[in-house]
């Protein structure tokens, strides 16, 4: 199996900055897409930014140029680096990864979650 585990979530005042990682580890042989959602209080999950396997990238409008997704291939970590930090972005933040595992003599890619770690903006 396949674990992700997120962590740099907390509390910050509005336009401030925060870092959140993703780490994932387990039965891994690719990881291909690697994405952050998040999902507010009575709001339906919505993706935030992601990362293909080369770099490429994609932001919703409402964190572009705030928000920096980032991976490190080495490390299987994926980062989001949060600035300009709005009480609109208080939410859980759920790390999501498409994994082709080892044990899969087809290697077919399956998407995996964390947890979710809360990101709360407020003065």
């Amino acid at each position: 199996q396949v674990q992700l585990v997120e962590s740099g979530g907390g509390l910050v005042q509005p336009g401030g900055s925060l870092r959140l990682s993703c780490v994932a580890s387990g039965n891994i042989f690719r990881i291909n897409a690697m994405r952050w959602y998040r999902q507010a209080p009575g709001k339906q999950r919505e993706l935030v930014a992601g990362i293909t396997s080369g770099g490429s990238t994609n932001y919703v409008e409402s964190v572009n140029g705030r928000f920096t997704i980032s991976r490190d291939n080495a490390k299987n970590t994926v980062y989001l680096q949060m600035n300009s930090l709005k009480p609109e972005d208080t939410a859980v933040y759920y790390c999501n990864c498409n994994v082709v595992r080892q044990a899969d003599p087809l290697r077919l890619p399956v998407d995996y979650w964390g947890q979710g770690t809360q990101v709360t903006v407020s003065s």
